[in-house]
């Protein structure tokens, strides 16, 4: 540490006197010799077709919601215009231009059929259905499903994200041991699930201020484009009204307090 006199104070308590003219001279010096010396390049493979099409993806969310987000070296990409046995869920390294890829559950209430491929989206309270659009990661607790991470909607079709309680947390559901026998993730209540081995690296690389995006991209492996198969719409406030019934029913029946303190874990949020 230096004072404006030019004096480095070390550690131990003594006065190093520096004269500043020298070491601006030596600096100099230093970086010329360094700019003459021959460098050394290294060549690097171009991003693949799928990579440079993810990259555009999270560069361009990143800029539309840049005066949100506490921080843009990495984002979260959820494609859900793919089936659920397939990683669709893209860790985008912005900085070292790399992309990795795990598999991501969509909510049951995108899913009524379960097949394993999203009929829609919906940000009602209660629809437990994913909603589309950019969210920012906030802080983790400990909830229903262990460490979780809270989430925040920037969107108009994704603004109930919080009062929703919709976060990203580990599941079982979500493994490719449960992809091998069902063909497909279980699904969530509108949540990003992860499987319990992925989840560490979603906690450690997107919570703090990052963005998660979600849509139906339907980029594919090669980056080729995906097209889903038809699927059937989806009456969001049917579904809505008939969860919001069930949500009731479990403050009621015998078993309530259990249930109802479960549920408030899960979903700090949610005023009851």
């Amino acid at each position: 540490m230096s004072d404006h006199t030019g004096t480095i104070h070390p550690p131990d308590g003594r006065k190093v006197r520096v004269n500043r003219r020298n070491f601006l001279n030596r600096t100099c010096v230093a970086g010329a010799a360094l700019a003459a010396a021959p460098r050394t390049v290294f060549a690097q493979a171009a991003p693949d077709v799928r990579t440079r099409r993810l990259l555009d993806v999270a560069r361009r969310e990143v800029e539309r919601n840049a005066a949100t987000l506490w921080r843009s070296d990495m984002v979260g990409i959820a494609d859900f215009g793919l089936h659920s046995s397939l990683p669709r869920f893209h860790f985008v390294d912005l900085e070292g231009g790399r992309v990795e890829s795990v598999l991501v559950a969509h909510g049951s209430g995108s899913d009524p059929e379960h097949d394993g491929w999203l009929n829609g989206f919906s940000n009602l309270p209660s629809s437990w259905a994913t909603s589309k659009g950019a969210y920012i990661t906030w802080e983790w607790y400990e909830g229903r499903y262990g460490t979780s991470v809270r989430l925040g909607g920037l969107d108009p079709t994704n603004d109930n994200a919080f009062p929703r309680a919709i976060v990203m947390h580990p599941a079982d559901y979500v493994t490719p041991a449960h992809v091998a026998e069902w063909g497909r993730c279980g699904r969530s209540n509108g949540c990003f699930a992860f499987g319990p081995e992925v989840f560490p690296q979603a906690l450690t690389r997107l919570m703090g201020g990052r963005l998660l995006f979600a849509d139906t991209l339907g980029i594919g492996p090669a980056g080729e484009d995906v097209t889903m198969p038809p699927q059937a719409p989806v009456n969001f406030e049917t579904v809505a009204a008939r969860n919001a019934s069930r949500e009731n029913g479990w403050q009621t029946s015998p078993d309530a307090q259990e249930v109802a303190d479960t549920y408030r874990q899960a979903n700090p949020a949610v005023v009851f």
